[in-house]
């Protein structure tokens, strides 16, 4: 199945997390800001190197401990598909939103959103990346969309 990536905007990215936008020195916080959600564990902030992802999954992955944000280094756009919280062991394939993100701007994913990604064309992307120093060892959940419903993704 194919998934159109929409340029990502804060309204439509809402269901989903924050998108993070550059600000001036000094603004103090706000709702603009991330809303973190780090207190289960260790913050960990990383540079995370991807190999060449293309444009198809069909595994998609929530935490649900902690946010996590993502942003590419170099102004490197790039793609990720989502689906909101849910308690369900699967995502809805009806929720399944994709979403291109354009190098001058982070996301904040929220606690127990779905997300495949990072995506993008190129062979080596740089990315930012902060979640908890075991997130990825005891928070963790993912689902197979291929042997759940018989079927794989692509960005569009």
């Amino acid at each position: 199945m194919q998934l159109q990536a929409n340029l990502i905007t804060p309204e439509s990215f809402r269901p989903f997390g924050q998108v993070i936008q550059a600000s001036v020195d000094g603004k103090t916080f706000d709702r603009e800001d991330a809303q973190l959600h780090l207190q289960n564990g260790i913050p960990r902030f990383y540079i995370m190197r991807l190999q060449h992802r293309g444009r198809t999954f069909h595994k998609i992955t929530r935490h649900q401990q902690c946010t996590q944000c993502l942003g590419a280094l170099e102004g490197r756009e790039w793609l990720i598909a989502v689906a909101p919280p849910s308690e369900a062991a699967a995502p809805a394939i009806a929720d399944l939103t994709a979403f291109r993100i354009p190098g001058n701007c982070f996301i904040k994913l929220d606690l127990g959103t779905w997300h495949a990604g990072p995506y993008f064309d190129s062979n080596v992307v740089d990315f930012y990346n902060l979640e908890l120093s075991d997130t990825n060892l005891v928070d963790h959940d993912t689902c197979d969309l291929k042997s759940t419903y018989g079927t794989e993704f692509e960005i569009i």
